[in-house]
């Protein structure tokens, strides 16, 4: 029934979070904002722009477009030069052998993320050949929960929607699995992830047979 899997990336295979939060941190401190770690739960799952919205809605501040424009450049400027340094010890654990083993059993692979540095990030973690398909944020224009991600991750591999697994750890991305009538696999906290069809901590100790069971 199932034999494809489209994975969110930020929180689920890689903690970017953190580098995304000092990102917009560095950012919105430059604006004058006060910006949070609990105002960065907001931005999860949410696109670029949407994210320096919020921002802006929480320091009561307006914008031109231009100006918002070059404000996302600049907060992509400050991220990439984070992830640069990423290695592959922060992929999150069990994550590459669940892949490996989930590919050895015939199952195909996908990316789905908003993120437009996605590719990057896969190399830097030497992890790039474990996905047949890569759809980010130079493929898609749709914000999650919109399915836009998750619909081109099914078509590029030549499945129905039906047939495919997102694995997520954002409220808005198991939305958007639903919305494109796919199974959603919550990444994280159940008391978060209420929606998803099964939720687990993490990949570590993790087979696809365990999965499939589950679900």
């Amino acid at each position: 029934m199932y034999k494809g899997l489209l994975f969110d990336l930020d929180g689920v295979i890689v903690d970017t979070a953190k580098y995304h939060f000092l990102a917009w941190k560095q950012l919105a401190d430059d604006l004058g904002i006060d910006f949070t770690i609990e105002d960065n739960e907001r931005l999860k799952g949410v696109s670029r722009m949407a994210s320096l919205e919020i921002i802006l809605e929480i320091g009561g501040r307006t914008m031109s477009q231009e100006e918002k424009e070059a404000n996302c450049a600049k907060k992509n400027a400050i991220y990439v030069e984070y992830i640069k340094k990423l290695g592959k010890d922060e992929i999150l654990p069990g994550v590459e052998s669940f892949l490996l083993d989930a590919r050895a059993k015939g199952y195909r692979t996908a990316l789905g993320s908003a993120s437009k540095n996605s590719r990057l990030i896969l190399d830097r973690l030497q992890i790039t050949g474990l996905f047949d398909e890569i759809i980010d944020g130079t493929k898609v224009s749709k914000a999650k929960p919109d399915p836009e991600v998750f619909v081109k991750g099914a078509e590029s591999l030549g499945l129905e929607n039906s047939q495919c697994i997102v694995f997520e750890d954002a409220v808005a991305g198991v939305q958007a699995a639903h919305n494109g009538g796919m199974k959603a696999v919550g990444v994280g906290s159940p008391d978060i992830l209420t929606e998803a069809d099964i939720v687990i901590p993490g990949f570590d100790g993790l087979t696809i047979d365990d999965l499939i069971s589950r679900l």
